[in-house]
């Protein structure tokens, strides 16, 4: 859920935070034509993140690692060219619901995955089931125009059964879902169990957070019409550097 540009697919300096970014480039299917540029959300994780870990150490290889995971699955649109997981394995669990494999995961797309509940209709404030991978990624991109960075606060065991917990923020700048935006800063934090095979790919993904710490303060703002919304959304987007939201 982070803020990002898109630049043809030639040789770039990699990013620094995620890997097979531009490896493969050219032979790579991307959602958005080419690889995604993350200047904007980088400043964002680097001006708001708790900790800063030491190359090369646990924290560092666990975060960058599911920093280039999540890049995979918001920009690429074959799980062919996925190089973070091993695809006959993979499962994502949110919250010890049912595990979806790696297709599905690529279809419905990380905000889906993740935002899916079985509340009565009436408490459903973002409703996983009627948006698609592509409309999830314009509620979040609307509403965190800066982007919505991700960081590691704490590693509890290494490879090949990774605990960790994690910490997800950003500026509600523009309209959610018919609210107006508060401009606060947001932020929910959360615990993952990442089990990775010989080469470090991740074959199970477990992710334990309370969706209502991250949805209660984007529906904090008061309700506006239509035209406020479409209002507030342009002026939220003439004033990100980005053009493309991502999340980690």
């Amino acid at each position: 859920m982070e803020n990002l540009k898109i630049e043809e697919p030639i040789n770039k300096v990699g990013d620094k935070y995620r890997s097979f970014l531009h490896e493969e480039a050219e032979n790579t299917h991307w959602r958005h034509g080419g690889p995604p540029i993350y200047d904007a959300v980088n400043q964002l994780f680097e001006q708001g993140r708790t900790k800063v870990w030491e190359k090369g150490s646990l924290e560092d290889t666990v975060q960058n690692a599911i920093k280039s995971w999540e890049m995979e699955l918001s920009h690429k649109t074959r799980i062919q060219d996925f190089k973070t997981i091993n695809p006959e394995k993979f499962k994502l669990m949110v919250n010890g619901r049912e595990g979806l494999s790696a297709e599905e995961t690529l279809k419905v797309g990380s905000y889906n995955a993740l935002l899916k509940s079985t509340l009565p209709e009436e408490y459903k404030y973002y409703k996983a089931e009627e948006e698609t991978f592509e409309s999830s990624h314009d509620v979040f991109r609307s509403a965190f125009p800066r982007g919505f960075a991700w960081e590691v606060i704490s590693v509890h065991s290494g490879p090949p059964v990774i605990t960790y917990k994690f910490r997800h923020w950003g500026y509600f700048e523009g309209p959610f879902k018919g609210h107006a935006p508060t401009s606060e800063l947001v932020d929910f934090y959360g615990m993952g169990i990442l089990k990775v095979d010989e080469f470090l790919r991740a074959e199970d993904v477990e992710i334990y957070y309370d969706p209502a710490d991250l949805i209660s303060k984007l529906i904090k703002g008061p309700l506006i019409s239509k035209q406020q919304n479409d209002d507030v959304e342009s002026s939220s987007a003439n004033t990100s550097s980005c053009s493309f939201n991502k999340q980690v």
